[in-house]
């Protein structure tokens, strides 16, 4: 690659990335509750047949996420100048070691859990000093930094400090948002709260992440060529 990317090529490598990852994100996440539930009924047969399928999953999994990580690491990251794109690659960063840390177990889930913290927490060092509290991109970092506390750290408090956070400063300045961005911002914004919602309901506040379709929304990048990033709901929740 030559130079720093254009927002519009960023979105897109975004979200081919993302797209593929998606789809065996939620696989993933069926996959391993069919597995339970056979567990729970004995059935070794199954069991077996249903753990090489998601073994396989995982494997593609890790190549994928590697592979972004390695373009972010050796290309994207030391490239930034902007600081929107910084916070971008480095939230990015923090994305795909969350990943690989949602099906990964013992030191290699350590690692990876560390590691996507690390890289929000660079994100959100940029962010505050650079993007203002509305800004699109510094909202879906907040949003995803919080489901990493929430479904990752297993920390409820964290997860809703982070996000509420993240929602009050915004609402403070919600008047000066640009017209450009309202739509994207106010959607993660909304986002953020049906995460509040969902996590201050849940019985007994483990931080557990409930059933897949109960699953924590979290920001996705724009499809189009837009400036900033639009959110929807979680593609981790399987389709309806």
């Amino acid at each position: 690659m030559g130079g720093e990317l254009s927002v519009d090529e960023r979105n897109l490598l975004s979200v081919a990335y993302k797209n593929v990852v998606g789809t065996r994100r939620a696989s993933w996440r069926i996959i391993s509750s069919i597995e339970q539930k056979e567990e729970s009924k004995g059935s070794d047969k199954h069991v077996a047949t249903i753990r090489e399928y998601r073994q396989k999953i995982e494997s593609e999994l890790e190549k994928v996420c590697q592979d972004v990580l390695d373009v972010l690491d050796k290309a994207l990251i030391p490239k930034a100048e902007s600081g929107e794109s910084k916070v971008f690659y480095h939230k990015m960063k923090g994305d795909y070691h969350r990943y690989l840390a949602e099906f990964a177990s013992g030191e290699k889930r350590k690692v990876a859990a560390t590691a996507a913290h690390e890289a929000y927490k660079n994100a959100t060092d940029v962010a505050q000093t650079e993007l203002t509290p509305t800004h699109p991109i510094r909202l879906g970092l907040a949003l995803n930094f919080s489901v990493f506390y929430y479904e990752i750290l297993n920390s409820p408090d964290r997860a809703c400090h982070l996000a509420k956070q993240a929602f009050d400063d915004a609402i403070a300045e919600l008047d000066s948002l640009s017209e450009e961005s309202y739509r994207d911002s106010t959607l993660i914004m909304q986002l953020l709260r049906d995460n509040l919602t969902l996590w201050t309901s849940s019985d007994g506040g483990e931080g557990e992440a409930g059933p897949a379709g109960d699953a924590p929304k979290e920001e996705k990048p724009a499809e189009t060529g837009a400036s900033a990033e639009t959110a929807e709901k979680s593609e981790a929740a399987p389709p309806s």
